[in-house]
């Protein structure tokens, strides 16, 4: 069972949006993001066979909340769920480096491996690559490509790119993306066992709930010129939810004697 947590930034019709940064403005705030945005949380609950073969995805979606408190409540009851009936599942979670996601999947679900999504790490590695030879370089491509693959398949290929990191930050000690990329793998170098992991056929992406994000609300929520309160847009990410994670003819009955 692979759990994971996101969110995507929706247009939201917030009358107050405008007073709000010039209040911000008015007391030396910098008003940060596109004004009217908010974010809305996605998760999902993936189950695979042990061949590693996607069976299902249960997806949920969220309106804007402090701390997407009803989303991680609503997910860890579903997980807790699966857990009583099936005790036998192994959880894997899979989130991208974002604190928030990680509060929730570290300290409130049950205990499983912890797994940052290969591709965001594979990202930083590129910056600091990028820093170090000039993005689209074929010293940057070579190394990109290498590292990559050193990262992905070999046993503690962590450790191993880690190495490469620091022999950059000694000899272009002024690259701030080489600092920064080290940093952060070294605050995440426990959730990068990606060839343990995929030796024993399990996912190593985020890719299910960022499919979430983008088919539960950009292609509904972020069409040309529309913007949500969280009642109607709540309604309508119910419903994509329970349709897309197969629940729908379930769900309606109670649905209906609300």
């Amino acid at each position: 069972m692979a759990v994971s947590l996101d969110g995507v930034m929706a247009p939201m019709k917030d009358d107050q949006c405008q007073a709000k940064r010039q209040q911000a403005r008015a007391k030396g705030q910098s008003p940060s993001g596109p004004a009217g945005y908010q974010e809305v949380g996605c998760a999902t609950i993936s189950y695979y066979d042990r061949h590693g073969e996607w069976l299902c995805t249960r997806r949920m979606a969220r309106m804007p909340e402090p701390n997407k408190a009803t989303l991680k409540g609503q997910l860890t009851a579903e997980v807790m769920g699966a857990l009583i009936r099936r005790p036998d599942l192994r959880v894997i979670k899979v989130a991208d480096g974002a604190p928030d996601n990680w509060s929730c999947l570290s300290e409130t679900l049950p205990v499983g491996s912890e797994v940052l999504d290969f591709y965001h790490t594979a990202e930083h590695l590129g910056a600091a690559l990028g820093a170090a030879y000039g993005e689209g370089t074929p010293p940057y491509q070579e190394h990109v490509e290498t590292l990559s693959t050193v990262l992905r398949d070999e046993p503690h290929g962590v450790d191993k790119v880690m190495g490469a990191l620091r022999r950059l930050r000694t000899r272009y000690p002024r690259r701030q993306a080489i600092h920064t990329a080290l940093a952060y793998f070294r605050e995440h170098r426990h959730r990068m066992g990606y060839a343990d992991l995929r030796a024993q056929n399990l996912p190593i992406g985020s890719g299910v709930v960022e499919a979430a994000c983008k088919t539960l609300v950009r292609q509904r929520l972020k069409r040309s010129g529309m913007r949500w309160r969280t009642p109607g847009g709540q309604a309508i990410l119910t419903f994509r939810a329970l349709c897309q994670s197969e629940r729908f003819e379930r769900a309606w009955p109670l649905l209906g004697e609300t």
